[in-house]
């Protein structure tokens, strides 16, 4: 069994004879310790793993002959306390909630973050039991009703289950793109064309894998964009995502050479070869991406009412905006 003790976990698996037609994802959750079938799921979908050099399902049944290359860049935490984080609710009833999250929360606790996460903040709010958290065979682990998530320096809509019954239901209509997720995006360069579309499959780079990159056999994601404003050197765009790739919004944008301002990972240094000084002064003291979650939308799984929010950009975009 592989041992879950760096940040960065890197191997290949060989399976046995005995191992024939397991389903991948079962074969991984007996093979990696202390991370759950589900958390593997999600890492499998997001293309941390990979079967013969090639992106695979859960679902699909290993052979001998394979070789699995799995690629974990971020450690299941199984054990956090809940903390007393203020929230910014836009929306709450009895099953759900819709968070406005603000930049530099940790959605979920993992490699080197036990706390201060939004995970922790909803433990805290909504009154998750400790138990029910930690149990290891508890659907719920590691999610705490987090259906989706935002990266760290993304701000905006994300929504939270109260019961496991609303998180499944929830996380049906995500994997079968019945959620409307917008973003506004502030880009380097100005975009000529008024609104596209970018079809590019998204997986682990080789040889940094903590990123993401637009590769040929990686998962399929699909992104429409719209120009929202155009300014000298830069273009505000919505970005509407048909896939819910790790970080696909960033490299979607970055594949057409228009990269998040403020998005070091991506970008290429395009926020410090600005040639106006305030504005680039601007950015370094931004300490973030200028992505936000602007509009969600999905069908309440209880009453079955069309849910829509928007959550406004927060003060510090609008600034940067105005400086613009």
């Amino acid at each position: 069994m592989i041992m879950n003790n760096e940040e960065n976990l890197s191997f290949i698996l060989h399976p046995s004879a005995s191992d024939k037609n397991k389903r991948l994802d079962a074969f991984l959750a007996e093979n990696i310790e202390n991370w759950s079938r589900s958390r593997l799921q999600k890492a499998i979908a997001d293309g941390e793993v990979s079967v013969n050099g090639n992106s695979a399902k859960s679902s699909y049944k290993i052979s001998e002959s394979d070789e699995i290359e799995v690629e974990l860049t971020e450690i299941a935490a199984d054990n956090f306390e809940p903390e007393n984080i203020p929230l910014n609710i836009v929306f709450e009833d009895e099953f759900l909630a819709v968070i406005n999250k603000r930049a530099g929360m940790v959605v979920h606790p993992g490699a080197g973050v036990l706390g201060g996460t939004l995970a922790n903040a909803i433990a805290y709010r909504f009154k998750f039991e400790t138990e029910e958290i930690q149990n290891p065979k508890s659907k719920i682990q590691n999610r705490i009703g987090i259906v989706h998530r935002l990266d760290k320096n993304t701000s905006g809509l994300i929504v939270v289950a109260k019961t496991q019954e609303i998180l499944e239901a929830l996380s049906q209509q995500f994997r079968e793109r019945k959620v409307f997720k917008s973003y506004l995006a502030l880009v380097h360069g100005e975009i000529e064309q008024n609104a596209g579309k970018i079809d590019a499959a998204i997986a682990r780079e080789k040889h940094n894998r903590t990123k993401m990159a637009v590769r040929l056999h990686g998962r399929f994601a699909i992104s429409h964009w719209k120009v929202k404003q155009r300014f000298e050197k830069f273009t505000l765009v919505a970005v509407e995502i048909k896939t819910g790739r790790t970080h696909q919004i960033r490299v979607h944008l970055a594949h057409i050479n228009h990269p998040v301002v403020g998005d070091e990972t991506y970008n290429s240094g395009r926020d410090k070869t600005v040639h106006n000084l305030q504005i680039r002064q601007a950015i370094s003291e931004l300490n973030r991406f200028f992505l936000h979650a602007e509009k969600l939308s999905f069908t309440h799984p209880v009453s079955k009412e069309k849910l829509n929010f928007i959550a406004p950009l927060p003060d510090e975009l609008v600034n940067f905006l105005e400086i613009l």
